[in-house]
């Protein structure tokens, strides 16, 4: 039981550490993207590795106009996204745009939930590195 709790203690420790790696990046490498734009208060944040896919539901309102960044790590290569409606239609594709734009600005009609999903491409590197990946909101009032 004591061998289960210092485990536990330690792992919580490493996802700590992790985030606030994560949390440090962010502020450092990201946040100057959103310019013009209020960051909305969700912090949304992975370390990922080459070949991860990764998935989030977020809830956009009508009539506002925002902006969806996708910010990573340069050691994870040319990370890519999509975002899909509800229903799973692909209403953005990052690798039909411009490599070097990591945001996509857009209006909302109506309120919904789009489902971001961002894919760290692999590589055949005998040293697999980890880095963050960070999804931002911002929206203009």
């Amino acid at each position: 039981m004591k061998h289960t709790i210092i485990l536990l203690l330690t792992l919580g420790l490493f996802a700590t550490n992790a985030d606030a790696q994560c949390r440090s990046f962010t502020k450092k490498n990201c946040l100057t993207e959103l310019e013009g734009y209020i960051q909305n208060d969700n912090y949304n944040s992975a370390i990922l590795i080459p070949g991860d896919e990764a998935q989030l539901m977020l809830t956009f309102l009508a009539g506002q106009e925002y902006r969806l960044l996708v910010c990573s790590h340069p050691v994870l290569g040319d990370v890519t996204y999509e975002i899909f409606d509800a229903n799973g239609k692909r209403l953005f594709d990052s690798r039909k745009n411009e490599p070097e734009i990591s945001y996509v600005d857009f209006n909302m009609e109506t309120t919904q939930q789009l489902q971001v999903q961002v894919h760290v491409p692999e590589t055949r590197s005998a040293i697999m590195h980890e880095g963050c990946v960070t999804v931002l909101v911002g929206s203009k009032s």
